[in-house]
């Protein structure tokens, strides 16, 4: 759930859970569309019947490919201002591949705040501790720690 807040309580939600998403499928399709987005073709990616020959017996999805989907995923498991008018990528401190995402199965985020620091009059710096979970398997596929600003009006 997005937890839109009044600026006055964000500090409130400093290391409390943010939610989950809801569940996403990592389709073939969607995999060979990031190779052809990144022009990273390697066959781990691409090629099932190749893929099915490596340890993790098929094709699994590109770690990148997790990572930007945290853009989708932000609007069900973040926080925000309630007047803010845009907000905007700002870096990472961390990010950890833990676990590879195999081609069909289904991934959500799960987001933790960390830290929010207002840098300039009505512009606030989020540190936001998102978990990539696969469905079913235990150990997460990812762990960053996300960096964003949020400006408002």
């Amino acid at each position: 759930m997005l937890h839109v807040v009044p600026k006055e309580q964000l500090q409130d939600y400093i290391g409390k859970d943010l939610g989950h998403s809801d569940w996403l499928e990592v389709e073939q399709e969607r995999v060979n569309q990031f190779a052809d987005a990144t022009l990273d073709h390697q066959f781990i990616h691409i090629d099932p019947e190749a893929a099915a020959k490596t340890p993790f017996g098929g094709p699994i999805a590109h770690g990148f490919l997790s990572l930007s989907l945290l853009s989708h995923f932000a609007a069900s498991c973040t926080v925000q201002p309630d007047s803010v008018v845009m907000g905007v990528n700002y870096g990472l401190n961390k990010v950890r591949f833990l676990n590879p995402v195999p081609v069909g199965s289904r991934i959500r985020a799960h987001g933790k705040l960390l830290d929010v620091v207002e840098k300039s009059p009505g512009g606030y710096l989020f540190t936001t501790e998102m978990t990539i979970e696969i469905e079913g398997v235990d150990k997460p596929a990812m762990i960053a720690e996300w960096l964003t600003m949020s400006f408002t009006g």
